[in-house]
């Protein structure tokens, strides 16, 4: 029995009464495990009582769930199921055998390209990529997980007068330097934005634009310096990498072949000089695809970027995980996309909040500057060594800096996901490292003393699950049930929260089952044995849950 029980459920549902279910964990365990309420629509076709209804679509399903559940006609017409013991033993002896459980090949064919991170070349990381980034490369995780064509796209800032202004700050500051860092390349961008005129930037953008030698060779040094030290922050950051570093520039050559097809062909138009095209149809604002200087947009170059991705990789889907800004933007493109009939590929804005610091507001430096992503991290990673230092005051000054990074970084990611990306996320530095609350730093503890158990138990036999007859252990077998479909519905919300939350709910119940039932001293081996299988089967389902939210897992903290 691969498929998990809501499918297992809602497909023998389908089959007796020809209508799709909804079927939910019950809120209550005297309730059953799961429930639905399809009798309401049963009952409503056909102009009958929901119990009734209900009744008799139980009597279908009786044979046919019998082998792994026991239903119940609730008074008001729910259908509850309630699954049995023995076949909970049987699922788990299936689940500790296989490696992989949780993942699947529904997507084995289709490629997904995620687009994620995305920053400024020139300039360092800062606290408003991070969601992005976190977001972005948990989303990548699980359709690997589910047996997709990843591919991981960081789609750089690289052009514009930006790179104009550090052009004429390194030639007025910096010209003859060797060994240029990011923060020079900063230094010098604030500092034309302050001393220098407008016209010296565009100046020195135009000839970039023009192919100038002496522009185009710095502009690809910055561009390979801010790289490196891009790379060197998602390392930091835990983040898989990347397969395709491809910049807003790679499509500026197109770009005036782009409008010109579009304008021959009356998809776009003139207005005041500008080139427009008319989403009135779509009920929003025309889009803006050249101006009346000349100058193309982010929304022509998003388009040549878009057909490049349609018809070199032939995505089935393309997730772009952009702030909440940005939503009339992509609705624009969407739409534009729809018009120019680019097939093929659902295309999805995966929008998130803003950072805030734990005044509710927007998380700012005094100066009222956007925070360092360096900076950011840093200051978890010391406050998580603390906690680190005082849990385990044996460890050596190198596996504590070890441990206290993987807890500090698995901290920010998990205050993160753990939160649906639409809302704005709030930075409670203390509760982010709460060892006893909905935390990372809690699953990771909670992960290391099942290590831990499993480690003093050393190699065992399964021994017989028959003896795994307690509440809380029946309790436990149940929430294993439930990590494929926390990860199926990650690709279908395009949001991680709900995994995040069947992780703490797997952890919450592992904690209080080694807390209330003998494992280790128990003097029944068999039954020893069964416990230890179900720990190590937990503890790797908490290790596969976290990795996929990009979160390390240690045997110790």
């Amino acid at each position: 029995m691969n498929a998990s029980i809501k499918e297992i459920l809602k497909d023998e549902i389908r089959s007796a009464s020809g209508h799709e279910a909804d079927i939910l964990p019950t809120p209550d365990a005297t309730l059953g495990d799961y429930s639905t309420n399809i009798a309401f629509l049963i009952a409503k076709e056909q102009k009958k009582k929901p119990v009734d209804a209900a009744t008799e679509l139980n009597a279908v399903l009786e044979s046919r769930v019998a082998s792994f559940a026991s239903i119940q006609v609730a008074p008001n017409g729910f259908l509850n199921f309630f699954l049995k013991p023995e076949f909970l033993r049987q699922r788990l002896g299936e689940i500790a055998a296989d490696e992989k459980y949780g993942t699947s090949t529904q997507g084995a064919g289709k490629t997904v390209i995620v687009e994620y991170s995305s920053p400024n070349i020139a300039k360092p990381m800062h606290i408003g990529h991070l969601r992005s980034t976190i977001i972005g490369d948990a989303l990548a995780n699980i359709h690997e997980a589910l047996g997709y064509h990843v591919i991981r796209w960081n789609y750089i800032g690289d052009w514009g007068t930006q790179f104009g202004k550090v052009i004429a700050g390194y030639k007025k500051w910096g010209k003859g330097k060797s060994d240029i860092a990011m923060s020079d390349m900063l230094e010098w961008y604030v500092r034309a934005g302050k001393e220098l005129p407008d016209e010296e930037g565009q100046k020195e953008f135009k000839k970039l634009e023009d192919g100038d030698p002496e522009n185009r060779e710095l502009w690809e040094k910055f561009n390979r310096i801010s790289l490196e030290g891009l790379k060197e922050t998602y390392q930091l950051l835990g983040t898989t990498g990347f397969d395709v570093y491809k910049g807003e520039a790679a499509y500026e050559p197109q770009l005036k072949t782009i409008t010109e097809e579009l304008e021959k062909e009356g998809k776009a138009k003139e207005s005041e000089g500008a080139l427009i095209f008319d989403l009135e149809k779509y009920h929003l604002p025309p889009g803006l695809l050249r101006k009346s200087d000349g100058a193309t947009l982010y929304l022509t170059r998003d388009l040549a970027s878009l057909r490049d991705r349609l018809q070199n990789y032939a995505p089935a889907e393309i997730l772009y995980v952009v702030a909440n800004q940005q939503a009339l933007h992509f609705e624009q493109l969407f739409a534009i996309a729809r018009e120019l009939h680019f097939t093929g590929a659902g295309l999805v804005h995966v929008k998130f909040g803003m950072v805030l610091g734990e005044d509710g507001k927007k998380l700012a430096t005094r100066e009222g500057k956007v925070v360092p992503l360096q900076e950011v991290m840093d200051k978890i990673i010391s406050l998580a060594e603390t906690i680190v230092k005082e849990k385990n005051p044996d460890l050596s000054g190198e596996d504590r800096a070890r441990v206290a990074r993987a807890v500090g970084i698995g901290a920010l990611k998990y205050n993160d996901l753990k939160q649906h990306p639409y809302s704005d996320i709030v930075f409670d530095w203390d509760a982010m490292l709460d060892l006893s609350g909905n935390s990372g730093a809690y699953l990771q503890y909670t992960y290391a003393r099942l290590a831990n158990i499993s480690a003093k138990a050393g190699t065992m036999e399964t021994g017989d699950l028959a003896l795994l007859s307690e509440p809380i252990e029946q309790k436990l077998m149940k929430q294993l049930l439930g990590f494929p479909d926390a990860v199926g519905r990650c690709a279908q919300t395009h949001a991680l929260n709900g995994l995040a939350l069947y992780l703490y709910e797997l952890a919450a119940a592992a904690s209080n089952f080694y807390e209330t039932v003998r494992v280790l001293d128990d003097e029944n081996g068999s039954r020893k044995n069964a416990r230890l299988t179900l720990i190590r089967t937990v503890a790797r389902t908490l290790q596969m849950g976290l990795k996929l939210l990009g979160i390390e897992t240690l045997d110790r903290i």
